[in-house]
């Protein structure tokens, strides 16, 4: 099936029917796309024969990485017994049972009750839903207003792409919708050109979140629903907080009685270290979303879990849920899920994470990049990793039309075998979990030749 023929083929087929998304259309056709054709551990191989290291997991989801054998089983089992069938009835699987009482197991403390959907962007929407049905149970109905943050990523539905803190995302939509309002970002390391001066990290924290407690009060407590967030900013650039930053911003929520919603899209399932990025930092969610790792990406599914403050009232409500999906809890989605689990699981690849990849990622990646001419920083933790090119290191400014330098250097990443991706000017960093020390290696030196290249282009090494 390879070949320049077969290549053209596709791509002719690709580009008169396939619309791709956050993509230029006409450019992207007349450029042609990358025809991928399996992907085999950490790596994949297009429709050339060139083979890939995917250091983004696809999309942040690929955990157990490509060509898992288990987890292909498991679909397959569940298509030949029960290929589909509905909750709406007062029925369900044994796949969708277990699957929630196992997430019950690995969620924070009192997340015992969970609904399903297809994807993140899904699951967030169903959040917001889920906040406002409860105020509205509570006697709260004015309690309308959604907070998030700047760079914030929730997703593409109409309501989570008003959550979301990624502006270009807005104006072909007439986004974001009534009832949106934005905080700032704990970005440390853009503090600086922000007008927030040499402040240090941890003083840093503990103002952004006097931010979020200022829009509340300017909104007013009565009005304002919930607080979006994600624990590390993922799309928006891998934003990490600072220690100070999430002990204050769950005080400030519970002061003025603000629902704390955390997006563990991107951070669950292993990925900082932790079975969630809540663990990591010692978040109390009230409701939390879920998806990406949860099945590995090998099967569409997502997750919502309600905290007991928001399960009592839902549930007891002595009334209709009137929500939910055509595929919500799907048995072979389902199926895929919980084995995905047992791999994580078996495979120890949560502690791996945390006490051996994780580590080694993150040190070599500073030993190589701490001295170098175009990095500002190189910020970490677990298997996300962030390598920040700028103007000026000294005075940390970024370079003017962010995007494009980063953009340069993704594009040797990739014509060089490296998936990496840029956002802004930063080199954001994901690989499976079940990296080696070797790919790792591999990874660190694609990279770096990359930034190289991108520093002589600037005349900068």
């Amino acid at each position: 099936m390879h070949g320049s023929n077969q290549t053209k083929h596709w791509q002719a087929l690709d580009a008169a029917h396939h619309v791709h998304p956050f993509s230029d259309t006409a450019a992207l056709n007349k450029e042609g796309v990358r025809v991928i054709t399996h992907g085999d551990g950490v790596y994949l191989w297009d429709s050339e024969g060139e083979k890939i290291l995917d250091a983004m997991s696809g999309l942040w989801c690929v955990q157990v990485g490509y060509g898992n054998g288990a987890l292909a089983e498991a679909g397959y089992e569940a298509l030949k017994r029960l290929p589909y069938y509905n909750h709406f009835f007062k029925t369900s699987n044994p796949w969708t049972i277990e699957l929630a009482a196992k997430l019950a197991t690995l969620l924070p403390e009192g997340h015992d009750h969970v609904l399903f959907a297809n994807s993140g962007s899904e699951a967030n929407d169903s959040a917001l839903k889920l906040i406002r049905y409860y105020w509205n149970l509570k006697g709260r109905p004015e309690k309308k207003i959604h907070l998030s943050r700047d760079y914030a990523y929730h997703g593409v539905t109409m309501a989570a792409a008003s959550l979301s803190g990624l502006t270009p995302m807005h104006p072909q939509w007439d986004l974001p919708l009534p009832g949106f309002d934005k905080v700032p970002a704990p970005y440390w390391y853009g503090a600086k050109e922000a007008g927030y001066g040499d402040i240090a990290p941890e003083e840093f924290g503990l103002l952004i979140a006097k931010k979020l407690e200022e829009k509340i009060l300017e909104l007013g407590p009565d009005r304002v629903a919930s607080f979006s967030a994600e624990p590390i900013q993922g799309a928006g650039g891998l934003i990490f907080p600072p220690d100070s930053y999430w002990p204050e911003v769950q005080r400030i929520c519970a002061r003025h009685d603000v629902l704390l919603h955390i997006d563990e899209v991107i951070t669950g399932f292993g990925r900082t270290g932790e079975w969630f990025g809540s663990q990591t930092y010692g978040i109390a969610p009230d409701i939390m979303t879920m998806a990406k790792g949860l099945s590995s990406g090998y099967q569409p599914i997502s997750a919502i879990s309600l905290g007991a403050r928001m399960s009592q009232t839902i549930l007891n409500a002595n009334e209709e849920l009137v929500h939910g999906y055509t595929y919500s809890g799907h048995p072979v989605a389902c199926a895929v899920a919980l084995r995905n689990l047992e791999v994580i699981e078996r495979q120890n690849l949560v502690s791996r994470t945390r006490d051996i990849i994780g580590p080694y990622l993150q040190r070599r990646l500073k030993e190589t990049f701490a001295g170098h001419p175009l990095v500002g920083e190189v910020r970490g933790k677990g298997l996300l990793a962030a390598i920040e090119l700028v103007r000026d290191k000294t005075e940390r400014k970024f370079f003017p039309d962010p995007g494009t330098i980063g953009t340069h250097c993704r594009n040797y990443c990739f014509n060089s075998g490296l998936v990496s991706r840029a956002i802004r000017d930063t080199m954001v960093l994901a690989p499976p979990l079940i990296v080696s020390e070797t790919e790792v290696e591999e990874i660190v030196a694609k990279l770096k030749n990359a930034i190289d290249r991108t520093a002589k282009d600037l005349g900068k090494l």
